[in-house]
């Protein structure tokens, strides 16, 4: 009897705490080294940092959802976090929601992200973090930190109540998520349910050699100017050019040659868990132009002309031919802008599912 007691007035104890902290906590909301922390990465000492609202290891009863947001081929996870941070006011959910944004920082190649002691050096070109490369002198990926986040998020002893995860990025972000949603090994081990939102990616990774046609996207989605090829086939077929662009199949832009987090998967495995997950492409209305980073090699441009129509192709190509229910939101007025896409009204339901309209 002594020790049933003394074990119910440790539960109501841990209540107490919990409903203490959920009453006074306060979201950080700036974007500076105040709202940041270090994700240890493979037991240490590697790391990472993150831009968050709450803490990841300050129990917390009062958060229901999670946002990850991933930033684009600047690595600027601050400013991402600012979006974040709006999106979430705008939503009204700052209260409910912790907002996170990792930082791939990279010095090698083009890269001259400053690091800090210890912190991962992830890939900047090539096989790069948006792919789920490896870091510089170690066998992470960058895959590997993104399931450290989850694996965190997901522990009931510090967020008891959070009921689902929402994995976002924007450009080269729209990438790692695309990539990472069909490849992460801790989606079904998790105990909580994630989404995934493709925002604008200039490329995605086709899981067999036929690529789209221009009958694949619509006449708007066309580049100004562009002239589509006579319509002599579906929707889908055998790349017409391939003999001129042979990397056309390599990955990221196909399944050929993976190497880094992909490549340890089988290909049956990267289709199933692809089809399986719930996924979102949003997609900008405007994204029309080869703007902001466009990747116009010839492996990205086999998928069609501009952002919208590779975003609108490969969304037919998931639901059509892989038997995947993925869907598709173009956000009007928008066009290669991350503020303006995960801000739009349309945009809101996407990040912060079951928050009711105030």
């Amino acid at each position: 009897m002594v020790q049933l007691g003394e074990d119910f007035m440790r539960t109501i104890l841990i209540s107490v705490l919990l409903s203490a902290h959920a009453l006074s906590a306060a979201p950080c909301i700036t974007a500076d080294r105040s709202c940041t922390e270090w994700v240890s990465l493979s037991a240490g000492p590697a790391r990472s940092l993150i831009y968050r609202t709450y803490s990841l290891d300050a129990p917390n009863a009062a958060i229901t959802r999670a946002l990850v947001i991933i930033h684009g081929a600047s690595r600027d996870a601050d400013n991402y976090f600012r979006t974040g941070l709006a999106s979430a006011f705008l939503a009204g959910a700052l209260e409910n929601t912790i907002v996170i944004s990792p930082r791939f920082a990279a010095k090698n190649g083009t890269c001259a992200d400053t690091l800090d002691r210890d912190e991962v050096n992830w890939p900047c070109s090539g096989d790069s973090w948006r792919s789920g490369g490896i870091a510089a002198g170690s066998k992470l990926t960058s895959y590997d930190l993104m399931d450290e986040v989850l694996r965190r998020l997901a522990r009931k002893n510090i967020f008891p109540n959070l009921s689902v995860i929402v994995v976002a990025g924007h450009s080269a972000g729209g990438q790692y998520v695309t990539r990472y949603e069909m490849a992460n090994q801790v989606h079904e081990k998790l105990g909580v349910p994630v989404l995934y939102v493709a925002s604008n990616p200039s490329s995605y990774a086709y899981m067999d050699a036929e690529r789209p046609t221009d009958s694949a996207w619509t006449v708007s989605a066309r580049a100004p100017g562009y002239v589509p090829a006579p319509a002599d086939r579906g929707e889908f077929g055998p790349f017409s050019d391939r003999r001129d662009c042979t990397t056309y199949n390599k990955w990221p832009y196909g399944f050929e040659g993976r190497t880094g987090y992909t490549s340890v998967l089988s290909e049956d495995q990267l289709k199933k868990q692809f089809t399986a997950r719930p996924t979102t492409y949003l997609l900008g209305e405007l994204d029309i132009l080869p703007l902001g980073g466009f990747d116009s090699s010839c492996p990205a441009m086999a998928q069609g002309p501009t952002r919208l129509a590779r975003g609108e192709a490969f969304a037919k190509y998931a639901n059509d031919k892989m038997g995947a229910q993925h869907t598709v939101t173009i956000v009007p007025l928008c066009g290669h802008n991350a503020r303006c896409m995960f801000t739009a009204e349309a945009a809101l339901p996407i990040l912060f599912p079951g928050e009711k309209k105030k």
